[in-house]
């Protein structure tokens, strides 16, 4: 009968380097070993079974777990043996007197051999695996003999031991992982990847997981949307609460689909080797920083005993490594310039920079210094804008760590020579080849890219090149002179001395003086013709030329060019035209607003006179629009009627200009008119409604007209759309109600509602306009609250009053205000 296989899989019975449940009782949904449910991926074995092949599985299990036992301690024994040969070391005795000194420790400390073992091999390795340990003692505090840090030292430095004695075998160190350090945290599973440079992902060990599931996920293609792709990618510890939930799949994604995961890249010396991946059954709930370095840890553990390249010392940046000496044969033998770049690693191993180790013999680089220049430096010190963000060194630090290569065609690189930024525009390639990267660049031709530019340029602006030989009069055209010119391409070009033949008459006179400039007296000039071509149409051309002139200081040729600015100068005749059209349009706007404004101050002076009436003692206050072009059509009036009553009136025609204040003029004197009659008020609106509808067009208005008998203090009013006026008793102000009454001009026939007031001694009413208290934002019963708020805080008399509430209007419509304070006497 076969041996069993060697599947480590956690004792039923907990031996020493073990921790029990209260290990992980703050992991949120992590359990201990104990809560941890059956795993489904194994099948249930029945050691009670009586039949011959019960008894032989029974048989099977037993050596299994003996098996399982033996090596977790021999993991243990690994750990205590390093101590050991640590206390060796310090004390300089022999192993026997190690032993006992570690013996001794024990009983003085109240800690076990393995716990003591795990805080001497901690204490004199001074690495990650202790820096996450002393940070744990930090944050949670030393608990006694078996607190927290304790534990989590043994659990991490158990793994470490069991890994390296298992360095050559991926499958073992994965089984050593998760029986050590990951059950007792409620995992039930672990999977490490390795990385290849073309970005695929390769099983290389499991735990926990069926061998038949391992076999479908042994190789993942580049490209593949998996948790550990999403560490290798973001190239950081990734954390997912349930794989359901977010949607990746992942090994075993089928018998834990709402399971947690964590996935940390595994790395060396800013190199990612691979990843660590870990799986609970259940949902995982955010985990506590104490945790997440522990798995970091535990990754790091598992990238030293994957990286197979010999080890890098910091302290000898100039060594040569094998893959460099490899590189440099294929540098050399590249057309474009190249650069062989090493990692350069801090004390600590961590990555600080790259050093230029070989510059290719073709090596320029963009700012146009030579290989002698770079060679042997670091990367940030000769190129210091690399360092931004998604600059070219964070390129190279992500190509180095995982393995997958970049291209990137016309990628700007900025260089600083004598402290002046240089960019250029290359094509750049970056691979990885074992620890070290080869970067790659193509500059592009400058010189053919600022011709093809030239071209473009010329296309877009209509401009067309040329030189003439004066000796031998050859004479060259570029393709857009031709167009310019109506002529075919091959065509014999026209001589400058010709140019007049071509062009309206009426030109010959600037077109002489422009070839006398060139020509005779040897300058630069340019001049403005039109060209008439051979198809019979018409062009604007401006033309520029120059003398060229040899090293005799004679006229050799001339060169210069054409451009069409036909469009331009039809433009500026149509601006010439708007221009005019626009300042007739003001003047005549001008004018009408200047009419406008003397007839609204002839019929309402800004500062109207006092107005005298028996019984009632009434000021006026009027306030023009700020602007001059928004002349309105407010109006107010107040007039003594023969039958002894006094009309007081405010209106609004809606609209500004000429046509507002005619209207107004119009309607305020027929209600003047109208009012004679002896009508009420609410019949001089329906008559003042016919007057605004048919005899005033396109007029709109609002009104308020009131009647006050002195004798009786009755004061009847009706409104046409008009805010209602507010009245004033005892400091007290109130709104008249809101009675209907539609605007004036909307209908032929409206009939109007009509109300009575009697009003006392030393009562105010207020008469107004909108222009008062209209805003923009807000909506009118506010706007006539905070007037009515403002008339019950007023002081003092009654033109004091109407001040005070012109000084404290809110209006900002810019339109005119008419306030009409009526006092009671």
């Amino acid at each position: 009968m076969t041996s069993a296989p060697q599947t480590r899989i956690r004792p039923s019975k907990e031996p020493e380097n073990t921790v029990n449940a209260s290990d992980t009782q703050w992991h949120g949904d992590a359990r201990a070993p104990e809560a941890v449910p059956a795993d489904p991926c194994r099948t249930a074995i029945p050691h009670q079974a009586t039949t011959p092949l019960g008894r032989l599985v029974a048989t099977v299990e037993r050596l299994r777990g003996e098996v399982r036992a033996a090596h977790a301690a021999a993991d243990g024994r690994a750990l205590v043996e390093l101590a050991k040969g640590i206390l060796i070391g310090q004390l300089s005795c022999t192993p026997a007197a190690a032993a006992r000194q570690l013996e001794e420790l024990s009983r003085e400390t109240g800690l076990s051999t393995l716990d003591l073992a795990a805080d001497i091999v901690n204490q004199a390795a001074r690495d990650h695996v202790s820096e996450v340990a002393a940070e744990f003692v930090e944050r949670t505090g030393t608990l006694g003999p078996a607190g927290p840090s304790t534990r989590v030292a043994v659990r991490l430095r158990t793994a470490e031991s069991g890994m390296l004695a298992a360095a050559d075998d991926t499958q073992a160190m994965a089984e050593s992982l998760l029986t050590n350090a990951l059950e007792p945290l409620g995992a039930v599973a672990v999977a490490l990847w390795t990385a290849a440079p073309d970005g695929s992902l390769t099983l290389a060990g499991y735990a926990g997981f069926p061998p038949g599931e391992a076999a479908r996920w042994r190789h993942v293609p580049p490209g593949v949307s998996t948790v550990a792709r999403l560490a290798l990618r973001e190239r950081r510890l990734v954390t997912l609460a349930g794989l359901q939930r977010e949607g990746l799949p992942s090994i075993a994604h089928l018998h834990w689909p709402d399971g947690g995961r964590m996935a940390a890249p595994a790395g060396t010396g800013g190199r990612i080797h691979g990843v660590l991946e870990i799986c609970w059954p259940g949902p995982l709930a955010p985990q506590p920083p104490q945790i997440e370095r522990q798995v970091e840890a535990l990754a790091e553990l598992c990238a030293r005993a994957m990286d197979a390249s010999p080890p890098v010392d910091p302290a000898l940046p100039e060594a040569v490594l094998p893959d460099v000496s490899e590189l440099t044969d294929l540098a050399e033998g590249l057309h474009d310039p190249a650069v062989i770049l090493t990692p350069v690693l801090d004390p600590e191993g961590r990555l600080t920079d790259f050093r230029i180790r070989h510059a290719s013999s073709r090596f320029v680089d963009p700012a146009g210094r030579q290989r002698a220049d770079v060679n042997g430096a670091l990367l940030l010190e000769a190129y210091p804008m690399a360092a931004g963000e998604s600059g070219l060194f964070d390129i190279v630090e992500r190509v180095h760590a995982t393995g997958e290569p970049f291209r990137a065609e016309r990628m700007s690189l900025t260089a600083l020579v004598d402290q002046i930024p240089l960019t250029s525009v290359a094509d750049i390639s970056v691979s990885r080849h074992g620890a070290a990267v080869l970067l790659i660049w193509r500059v592009e031709d400058e010189t053919a890219r600022l011709a093809d530019l030239l071209q473009h340029a010329q296309r877009l602006g209509r401009i067309g090149g040329f030189e003439e030989n004066l000796l031998t009069g050859e004479i060259t055209w570029n393709a857009q002179l031709y167009a310019l010119h109506g002529l075919p391409v091959g065509a014999p070009p026209v001589p400058l001395r010709e140019l007049p033949d071509y062009a309206h008459p009426d030109d010959s006179e600037t077109l002489g003086r422009f070839l006398r400039a060139v020509l005779r007296y040897r300058r630069p000039a340019s001049v403005h013709l039109r060209l008439r071509r051979s198809d019979g149409i018409t062009r604007h051309i401006r033309v520029v030329a120059e003398p060229v002139l040899d090293a005799d200081r004679r006229l050799h040729a001339v060169r210069g060019a054409y451009q069409d600015v036909s469009a331009q100068h039809w433009t500026e005749v149509a601006l010439a035209a708007t221009r005019d059209q626009l300042a007739h349009t003001a003047a005549e706007s001008a004018e009408r607003n200047r009419l406008a404004l003397q007839l609204q101050h002839a019929i309402m002076p800004p500062t109207p006179p006092a107005v005298e009436a028996p019984g009632l003692r009434v000021a006026v206050r009027y306030r023009p629009a700020e602007s001059e072009s928004l002349v309105g059509g407010d109006w107010y009036d107040t007039v003594v009627l023969p039958s002894g009553l006094i009309m007081l009136s405010v209106g609004d025609v809606a609209g500004h200009g000429i046509e507002a204040a005619t209207g107004m003029v119009v309607l305020r004197n027929a209600l003047r008119g109208l009012a004679v009659t002896g009508a009420g008020p609410a019949q001089l609106l329906s008559w003042l409604n016919t007057v605004t509808h048919h005899l005033a067009k396109h007029v709109t208005a609002t009104a308020v007209c009131g009647l006050f008998d002195p004798r009786t203090r009755v004061m009847r009013w009706a409104r046409a759309g008009h805010l209602p006026p507010v009245l004033v008793r005892g400091g007290e102000p109130e709104v008249f109600p809101l009675i209907d009454g539609l605007l004036l001009g909307a209908l032929p026939d409206v009939t109007y509602v009509e109300r009575e007031v009697r009003l006392e001694p030393d009562d105010t009413l207020l008469m107004f306009t909108d222009g008062l208290v209209e805003r923009r934002d807000s909506s009118v019963e506010d706007s006539l609250a905070h007037l009515v708020r403002a008339a019950a805080t007023g002081a003092g008399d009654l033109d004091h009053r109407l001040d005070r509430l012109l000084a404290e209007s809110r209006s900002d419509t810019d339109d005119d205000t008419c306030v009409i304070g009526i006092q009671v006497g």
